[in-house]
């Protein structure tokens, strides 16, 4: 299961942490209307928080919409930010949340599609390695994903396919560390049982994973 995974996260560039001055005096800066600091802020981290945000919505165009506009209410927020903790996980918990907001409400207006147009019928490029098996394997991911619960999901996303750590995802998610421990490791194995299930490699002792066994005090 998580070669599947790793498969599928490798299909784009790992990207780093930013370096250069620190986020926390950037933040500050702009506090104090200096643009060009925030527009640092924006450089070191739009392109991963695109692709983040693109790993849950499937469209490039959406993603780029949410990232920007994920920025304004960071920018509009900055005077609620603590210096003290990291900015990158504060940055993506607001663009997480409006990512999770904006597909909940397009879910219920019943316009909730799998897969965009973007890639269908689209001829391959023949000067390269014909692209169809990685956006087969893509799709048939983003499949399965889509058949467990939201809050293990995303953090199964956040981990598996983004690399983020598990402290980061505990301080995207607001949740602690055990909690996000424990919701990965049940994402593994819906993830698991499911790709299982479409592909015929379930194993007869395998069980449906049907019943939600999270403590009730995971926070």
């Amino acid at each position: 299961m998580l070669t599947i995974l790793e498969q599928d996260a490798l299909t784009t560039d790992a990207l780093h942490e930013p370096s250069g001055s620190s986020d926390a005096r950037l933040v500050d800066a702009a506090r104090r209307g200096d643009q060009a600091a925030y527009g640092e802020l924006v450089q070191r981290y739009e392109q991963r928080l695109c692709r983040v945000i693109y790993r849950f919505t499937r469209d490039l165009e959406t993603s780029e919409d949410l990232a920007q506009e994920t920025f304004l209410k960071v920018y509009d927020r900055l005077d609620q930010f603590d210096t003290a903790r990291r900015f990158g996980p504060w940055l993506f918990r607001i663009g997480v949340n409006l990512t999770l907001d904006y597909l909940r409400r397009k879910k219920r207006r019943g316009r909730w599609s799998l897969f965009t147009d973007r890639y269908k019928d689209k001829a391959p490029d023949p000067a390269v390695s014909d692209p169809r098996t990685a956006l087969d394997l893509q799709q048939e991911v983003h499949v399965v994903l889509q058949m467990i619960p939201e809050k293990y999901r995303t953090v199964l996303m956040l981990r598996d396919l983004e690399n983020f750590s598990t402290a980061e995802i505990a301080a995207i998610l607001q949740r602690k560390e055990a909690t996000i421990r424990w919701r990965l490791a049940e994402a593994r194995h819906r993830f698991q049982f499911y790709w299982g299930k479409r592909h015929g490699t379930i194993m007869p002792s395998n069980s449906p994973p049907d019943v939600e066994r999270e403590p009730d005090n995971a926070l």
